[in-house]
């Protein structure tokens, strides 16, 4: 009997115990919640790693890169109605010349790494691309990179271009294979020659590059968005400068990038005021150096050298170009008139967010101004003095002149002194889309004509020392109305230019 009692109380808590533990369960949940709901709201921290759609087995960001703007001169790179521009035509020098594609590294099923370049017979050069890319910066003897100029000031320059160890380049390849070189000399002599560039860093990082059989990349970071390479020589100059945004904005289009790609400079200048437009212009920028340690990228493309754009290359080599709209080119297309570098004016003056068309509607209703671009003193590298040479001995005199005679025109005419060195990029790029007319003596400043407003004159003092033709030849890869004054030595007689000037006014109606 007493046996069966136990028996009895032992049934009974064994069905207990479960019901008093989610009796338990209950409660603790119920409390939970309220503790939720008496919270402030905070959001989810980001995804770290970025969301990417496969696109032409090169796996292209979603959403982690600025897109590419809105450009009314922008015509197709790839992809277009027309066939590839012949060799040697003016929009084979400024657009898609890079009509040969080699396959260095053929793509395989399956993933894993590729590489191939778009060889420009026009330019000489190629841009060349790769998936699955490794860069180690400690195979890079450069400086760091990226310091405030009082830091470095006497640095030599040797010390902050790249000097490229074996390896320092790495492209994943196929499962068989052994590490061995990318590319061999009969490849670069075709695609990548020197052409004249006493020291030719691309080339040299690709004769650095080796291919790696899978798992041997080890890397220390992946950077998922497609990423550009780029080495910078004369780095603090805006004419030079000028011509690797070209070269990189032209990269990023022939390879057809969905967005703006991120920029890693090889090399290790130190911080400039013209980082800021690459800033703008791309989705970010870094340094090699900064890397603590190997870095691999889902898709890098190697920029080629400032040198070998048409900007630069049209100093030296004749051929014929002219600007035009690409209105008019789209419903007629001419492969010896060009509106690419309209469409980068435009790219760069959609970086800073400028409202261009405003800006052009109200031009007039202002009255006209007249930009006067001066050459002024400023600390530009580390092994510069701060001392500008002067190129118009009495600048000061006529710009002087100038703005004394315009404030007796009947017409409102507003003189605006263009002290570049000390404004920002934004202000510089305002003033030239507001500019009916743009003076200065021959200088990097005038490079700023590729963001002007097609109704924009331009009227160049030339000393005799710099009987050089690059804003004429912008002028007209752009359209623009050109005049100069050519002195017999530095000095402007002041009744010449104003002479010159009258003119261009009258033509605007004043």
């Amino acid at each position: 009997m007493m046996a069966s009692r136990a028996h009895g109380h032992r049934n009974r808590l064994r069905r207990l115990i479960p019901r008093v533990l989610l009796i338990v369960f209950a409660v603790y949940a119920v409390s939970f919640a309220i503790y939720l709901l008496r919270q402030p709201h905070r959001p989810w921290p980001p995804d770290p790693t970025p969301r990417t759609d496969v696109r032409d087995g090169v796996r292209a960001p979603t959403s982690s890169q600025k897109p590419w703007p809105r450009l009314p001169s922008f015509l197709p790179w790839v992809g277009g109605p027309s066939p590839p521009p012949p060799p040697h035509t003016c929009e084979a020098y400024f657009g898609n010349g890079f009509s040969r594609r080699v396959e260095v590294l053929p793509a395989r099923g399956g993933g894993g790494g590729w590489f191939r370049c778009h060889h420009s017979e026009t330019l000489g050069s190629s841009i060349c691309e790769g998936a699955r890319v490794r860069l180690d910066p400690a195979l890079i003897a450069m400086s760091r990179g990226g310091e405030p100029l009082e830091q470095v000031m006497g640095r030599a320059e040797e010390e902050e271009l790249p000097r490229y160890e074996p390896g320092a380049l790495l492209v994943e390849g196929p499962a068989t294979g052994k590490t061995a070189p990318l590319v061999d000399t009969g490849l670069l002599n075709n695609y990548v020659p020197t052409g004249g560039i006493g020291m030719h860093t691309m080339r040299a990082l690709l004769e650095s590059a080796r291919v790696v059989p899978p798992g041997e990349l080890h890397c220390s970071q992946w950077v998922e968005e497609p990423t550009l390479l780029v080495t910078r020589f004369e780095y603090a100059n805006l004419f030079h400068t000028i011509t690797d945004w070209y070269s990189a904005y032209v990269s990023s289009r022939v390879t057809n990038l969905p967005n703006r790609p991120n920029v890693v400079f090889v090399d290790g200048h130190c911080k400039a005021q013209l980082e800021q437009t690459w800033e703008a212009l791309f989705s970010s920028v870094t340094y090699a150096k900064n890397f603590s340690g190997p870095v691999c990228f889902r898709h890098a493309i190697l920029s080629p050298l400032g040198y070998e754009t048409a900007m630069f290359k049209g100093l030296s080599e004749s051929f014929s170009c002219e600007g035009a709209s690409a209105q008019s080119l789209r419903g007629k297309p001419d492969y010896d008139k060009t509106a690419r570098l309209s469409e980068f004016g435009e790219m760069i003056v959609a970086s800073f967010g400028l409202p261009q068309d405003d800006i052009m509607s109200s031009k007039k209703s202002k009255g006209l101004n007249v930009l006067f671009v001066r050459r002024e003193d400023y600390l530009a590298h580390p092994r510069h003095s701060g001392k500008v040479e002067s190129r118009l001995s009495n600048e000061r005199e006529v710009y002087d002149a100038i703005d004394k005679w315009a404030k007796g025109l009947k017409c409102k005419v507003n003189v605006v002194n263009g002290l570049f060195a000390h404004m920002n990029m934004k202000e510089q790029l305002h003033a030239i889309l507001e500019a009916s007319v743009v003076i200065g003596a021959h200088g990097a400043g005038l490079t700023h004509l590729v963001s002007a407003t097609p109704d924009t004159k331009v009227l160049e003092i030339i000393s005799s020392m710099y009987r050089r033709p690059h804003f004429a030849l912008i002028s007209q890869w752009k359209a623009l109305e050109y005049h100069a004054i050519n002195l017999p030595g530095s000095y402007a007689r002041i009744t010449d230019v104003i002479s010159e000037l009258s003119n261009i006014l009258t033509g605007l109606g004043c």
